[in-house]
């Protein structure tokens, strides 16, 4: 992962996310390494109200790996601020018994090796459109995590 310094806040939140699930759902590379390698030992996500440490935060993208969601980032907007970002953006998800599209509001800091220490998420699910996909690999700011 880079760091966030001289990086566009948009860019950088729609590639640390969409490298983060294809390296989940790619191969079958343990899911605790890959959650090091994008999280610091420290890691503290609170997602609406719950509270996710790093013991937490492997269980809960093990399914990931194992469901094999297609998803991408559709950023609408980010401020950086040193190593804090504030972004607000749609996650558009597909996997084998669902689909549907996330609004988030997203409070993070990041270490100065482009890990995610803290994260404040708001969630809201968006109403699912019949036949919606996720968007095409060219929506701006966003890039799609391949099959």
């Amino acid at each position: 992962m880079r760091a966030l310094d001289g990086t566009d806040p948009r860019q950088f939140i729609a590639d640390f996310f969409t490298s983060f699930m294809a390296d989940l759902v790619r191969g079958d590379e343990d899911v605790a390494l890959v959650v090091d390698r994008y999280h610091t030992p420290d890691i503290v996500q609170i997602a609406d109200g719950s509270r996710m440490d790093r013991a937490k935060l492997i269980a809960h993208a093990r399914p990931a790996q194992k469901h094999q969601p297609d998803a991408s980032w559709e950023v609408h907007e980010a401020l950086a601020d040193g190593d804090r970002i504030a972004a607000r953006y749609t996650l558009h998800f597909q996997n084998r018994k669902r689909e549907g599209s996330v609004e988030v509001h997203f409070f993070g800091q990041f270490a100065d090796d482009g890990r995610m220490r803290r994260a404040h998420l708001l969630t809201r699910p968006l109403p699912v459109r019949a036949g919606a996909a996720p968007p095409p690999p060219e929506a701006p700011a966003g890039r799609q995590v391949p099959a």
